[in-house]
């Protein structure tokens, strides 16, 4: 037990470190710095990136192995998930509800850093040692900055490795199954380990009959799954703030209180509710990390800059809508103050209070749906990782490793899993974001000839 607890400190300290001032200046100046640099051109052609991605453009004939569609729904399938219902309550519970109000920064930031980011990954796509085309950091940092930064590029995909698991989307599922219905019901009740084995094991068969497909069967699988979970989720919040709609004014106004005060629950400490909020929206949406630049790497297209104006509409989607509504929810109902709750429990909790047995039904079905969807996508990431450094051969491997860690996820403490999982994350989003304004130059060269083709 003594062991344990002395990794859970060390993962708790190398999360703390990891996620200092530096990295949140690096995030956020990042992509304040793509904004201004292209003159906020992307964000004028976001219906353009609408018409993109529902195919208007689409041509078989070009590179890549998925559609536009494919692509954006692939990465969404990891963007909006567990993120999205038990990331911010975690974030509400560590920074209040003005975490809420950084999110939102870094998402609309985010959006013009998952366009160049995006961009690279299509422009400087790579091919692996089987000949097949390949993108994400890896390859753009090593394809056009040259073999000098290669490090940076081991460094993403060794991060990779470990962040590209699931364990946190394993944890959280059977956290919310055991208690609304294991416990309920007197299964495993006095066994907890067993139950949450159990549900490991189980969660680990069904992603395993995705996972082997590869990108194209995760991209129709994805592209099916998502658009579904995410229409019923958005109406199941929307009836809850329609039903609070005269409260909705003062809880924004909130937001943005406690934002610059951190009065709410962080005692005046402003710097821990932009952490907080940063951290938690860079596991929401993905924007600088790198993972989803993996999935747009493998679109259909000889344009990267389409591939980067249809990335764009990821965060919008994710973070500006779908965390917000999950936040005003949470808000609306009251129980955010309850220090006991945290993570999918409270967003349950919030769900079941205004919604009663349907918003039960409801969070269960969510919660299932982000969980598989988001265990399938995220193998392709950490695949890609792995054929990076080890060759395709390995991938296989890694796809055996991958579902022993759904299993394990499932059975750890979600401290554990948090920490481990952003410390890496920082590992990764470091060489992503400084990749991409070292090649910066080159994405708006690029949209600079893509956009005088419109006009």
């Amino acid at each position: 037990m003594k062991l344990f607890e002395y990794f859970e400190y060390t993962v708790s300290a190398f999360a703390g470190f990891m996620w200092g001032l530096p990295l949140l200046i690096l995030l956020l100046g990042g992509g304040i710095y793509f904004s201004f640099y292209s003159r906020f051109v992307p964000f004028k052609y976001f219906r353009h990136g609408v018409k993109i991605l529902f195919g208007k453009y689409n041509d078989p004939n070009d590179p890549g192995e998925i559609t536009h569609f494919q692509a954006l729904t692939s990465a969404l399938a990891s963007t909006v998930g567990l993120g999205n219902i038990s990331g911010v309550a975690i974030a509400i519970q560590m920074g209040g509800p003005g975490a809420l109000f950084w999110m939102w920064v870094s998402a609309v930031v985010g959006m013009s850093t998952k366009f160049f980011s995006c961009t690279l990954a299509v422009l400087y796509r790579g091919k692996d040692d089987q000949g097949n085309l390949q993108g994400g950091p890896m390859y753009y940092i090593e394809n056009g900055l040259g073999k000098k930064y290669k490090p940076l590029s081991v460094m993403f995909s060794l991060a990779g490795l470990v962040g590209c698991t699931v364990m946190f989307q394993s944890n959280q599922l059977a956290d919310i199954i055991r208690n609304q219905v294991f416990i309920p019901n007197g299964w495993f009740e006095s066994n907890v380990m067993m139950g949450n084995f159990v549900q490991g094991i189980f969660m680990a068969i069904l992603t395993a009959l995705v996972i082997f497909g590869g990108i194209t069967r995760i991209g129709k699988v994805a592209s099916f799954m998502v658009p579904i979970m995410v229409v019923l989720y958005l109406l199941s919040g929307l009836l809850v703030i329609f039903n609070h709609i005269t409260e909705i004014p003062s809880l924004f106004k909130l937001i943005v209180y406690d934002a610059f005060t951190g009065e709410a629950v962080m005692g005046g400490a402003v710097g821990a509710v932009i952490i907080a909020g940063v951290r938690r929206a860079l596991f929401s949406n993905e924007a600088g990390l790198g993972t989803s630049d993996m999935a747009h790497g493998a679109a259909q297209t000889k344009e990267p800059v389409r591939e980067g104006l249809v990335a764009m509409i990821e965060p919008f989607i994710d973070t500006i809508v779908v965390c917000t509504i999950t936040a005003m929810v949470i808000l609306a109902s009251g129980v955010w103050q309850d220090d006991s709750l945290n993570g999918v429990t409270m967003t349950t909790t919030a769900f079941i209070k205004e919604l009663g047995g349907f918003g039960k039904f409801l969070l269960l079905a969510a919660v299932l749906t982000f969980s598989i969807s988001t265990m399938m996508s995220y193998s392709y990431y950490g695949s890609k990782c792995s054929g990076y450094l080890f060759g395709t051969k390995s991938i296989f491997y890694y796809r055996c490793f991958y579902i022993v860690t759904i299993v394990i996820g499932a059975m750890i403490t979600i401290e554990v899993v948090i920490n481990l999982v952003d410390g890496m994350y920082a590992l990764m989003a470091i060489p992503t974001v400084v990749g991409s304004v070292l090649l910066s130059g080159k994405v708006m060269e690029e949209a600079k000839r893509y956009f005088s083709t419109l006009n």
